[in-house]
């Protein structure tokens, strides 16, 4: 997630920039988000739905960009080794249609090199290093790399499209994957390029539309809602209760975006969401697990350690 131009735009400016109603999607059998479990069986061929994990669901965003170069497999890694389940991350498109998983337009602020993301070729983008050491990987070897992990991938340039359908298809990710961007054209235009149906992040059109229910807008949310969105992704001054309240109504679970202080996680708690993304992942596991509410992932690799033993 990054900062969103939208949040100070007039809501009928957005319902009419923004305001396309999702098509609806049909039901897919869904397999590959469980993993061989020695006490419970092999579970790999159980369908699973992509927010089926218990509640609240601990991000990680960009892998957990306090404590690691961002977006990296180092950062994921770390975020797995810690027991998260979901991972936020971004997709950005080379100049020659390679999808990376980068945040910036621009190499300069992540990397020790310059240029603009989709005007260089995969093999110069290659050669940067975030942080000055850690490669900028391509999505798919991501998604290859952690099979038993779920990705929120905001999709951050129109150019993602067209190579997402291949790179979810080849790692049979379907359904551990949700596919959110601040464009609504976006957003449609991938649903519709993909051949299975994937959770899809509600546009900030319908967003504005729960904000303020008693809007004309408030068919196209419920719209959107019963279609494959499934979720509000929104920062905290968003998330009010009422807000909050009213996206449940509607069937739409509440993500919480980007909280690094223990004040605005727990606020986020008390209030209902349903989630929370955060770059300081120890200090969302730690206020979690306070509260009882910790809820690693099945630990698979040797050396992965958790605050909470898991039982499948």
């Amino acid at each position: 997630m990054g900062r969103p131009g939208w949040l100070g735009t007039p809501c009928f400016l957005l319902l009419s920039r923004y305001g396309h109603s999702l098509r609806s999607v049909a039901t897919w059998p869904i397999t590959g988000v469980h993993q061989a479990c020695p006490v419970g069986g092999d579970t790999r061929d159980v369908a699973a739905e992509y927010l089926d994990h218990p509640r609240p669901l601990a991000f990680a965003h960009r892998g957990g960009a306090a404590r690691q170069p961002e977006n990296t497999l180092l950062a994921f890694d770390h975020a797995a080794r810690l027991g998260y389940a979901y991972l936020e991350t971004d997709a950005r498109s080379t100049a020659d249609g390679k999808l990376i998983v980068f945040h910036d337009a621009g190499l300069g602020r992540a990397t020790d090199r310059g240029g603009r993301v989709g005007q260089l070729p995969w093999r110069e983008v290659a050669a940067a290093r975030v942080g000055g050491t850690e490669p900028i990987p391509l999505l798919e070897d991501v998604l290859a790399t952690f099979p038993d992990l779920r990705f929120n991938i905001d999709l951050k340039d129109a150019g993602t499209i067209g190579p997402l359908a291949g790179v979810l298809s080849r790692t049979r990710a379907w359904d551990r994957v949700c596919i959110s961007s601040f464009s609504g054209r976006r957003l449609l235009a991938a649903q519709r390029s993909l051949d299975r149906p994937v959770c899809l992040a509600v546009t900030p059109a319908a967003i504005v539309a729960v904000r303020y229910l008693g809007w004309p807008g408030r068919a196209p949310a419920r719209g959107q809602a019963r279609s494959g969105a499934l979720c509000a992704q929104v920062p905290p001054q968003i998330a009010t209760r009422a807000f909050i309240s009213r996206a449940h109504q509607l069937g739409l679970q509440v993500h919480v975006w980007t909280l690094n202080t223990r004040a605005g996680i727990e606020r986020a708690l008390d209030l209902g969401a349903d989630g929370v993304m955060t770059d300081e992942v120890e200090l969302l596991r730690d206020i979690l697990a306070e509260r009882g509410q910790w809820h690693p992932r099945v630990l698979t690799r040797p050396g992965e350690t958790s605050l909470t033993p898991v039982k499948c």
